[in-house]
């Protein structure tokens, strides 16, 4: 391996990590920030938006002095029931407060209050939705995680091997859809039934951007890799199918995911 490979590896792995870091900071799962100014202080809170159902979905906000007090309210999303109110309580060094889990895809919406000087004040101006979810196994999960950020280190390498003309783009591709067949077609959707109970619930069964964006990108890889191999020399599909993959890491996880109705005691795909 010489030194222009191995820089074209390093830029791979640059590129994949600013995509997880991407992906951890965007879409509807993603944690809600905001600011509280108490006595001088500013305190940084992370209101979460997702949560497994095997437990409490705990809220919290640092408080070492445990001089803070405060209420929160929730509600089933979409469910126009009235506020529960309850009082918020310190356990260690925080103020916390306790949401009840719900049935697997099923949201709450919820609002922090913090008392100052004998003045109620909201956290945020809206209220943070967070969704419940099944506890998915490890075993699971983290090959599925490792597999769809290898699949990306891949795809970027094997646009670069293609853009330089270099000779092992056929190889390269192949892992790449391999990668993205086990990782993303394969575990992924046993991920989705461990956390929501459907395999499936991309196009053409349901909304779920991100079923529907990991088909769509192994779509593109697969036809790369079979073209690849009728002529190995082709730069336009490998090169195609690496911007591909990087446009879907560019859509936010979760986007238009399974949604609990509350109505009908069913999960809705799409929403």
């Amino acid at each position: 391996m010489n030194w222009k490979s191995i820089l074209l590896w390093v830029l791979s792995f640059i590129l994949m990590a600013a995509m997880a870091v991407y992906q951890r900071a965007t879409g509807p799962t993603y944690p809600q920030k905001a600011q509280l100014q108490y006595n001088e202080t500013t305190i940084s809170v992370k209101l979460p938006a997702s949560a497994d159902n095997d437990t409490d979905a705990l809220v919290k906000i640092p408080d070492t002095l445990k001089k803070l007090k405060g209420h929160y309210a929730f509600r089933k999303f979409k469910s126009g029931d009235a506020w529960t109110r309850y009082r918020m309580h310190h356990e260690e060094d925080n103020l916390v407060a306790e949401l009840p889990p719900q049935p697997a895809a099923g949201k709450l919406e919820y609002r922090i209050f913090i008392v100052d000087d004998g003045i109620e004040k909201e956290l945020t101006s809206e209220p943070v939705v967070i969704r419940f979810k099944n506890p998915v196994p490890e075993v699971i999960l983290i090959p599925h995680i490792i597999f769809m950020f290898l699949a990306m280190v891949f795809s970027m390498r094997t646009g670069f091997e293609a853009v330089f003309k270099r000779k092992r783009t056929l190889r390269l591709a192949g892992i790449t859809t391999i990668l993205l067949l086990a990782g993303g077609l394969i575990i992924g959707p046993l991920v989705q039934y461990y956390a929501f109970g459907d395999l499936w619930t991309g196009w053409p069964f349901g909304k779920d951007m991100t079923d529907t964006k990991t088909m769509v990108a192994f779509i593109f890889w697969l036809i790369a890799w079979l073209r690849l191999r009728k002529n190995p020399d082709n730069r336009f599909w490998p090169i195609l199918a690496s911007i591909v993959l990087l446009a879907v890491y560019l859509i936010p996880h979760s986007m238009f995911g399974s949604e609990f109705d509350y109505s009908t005691g069913q999960v809705q795909t799409g929403k």
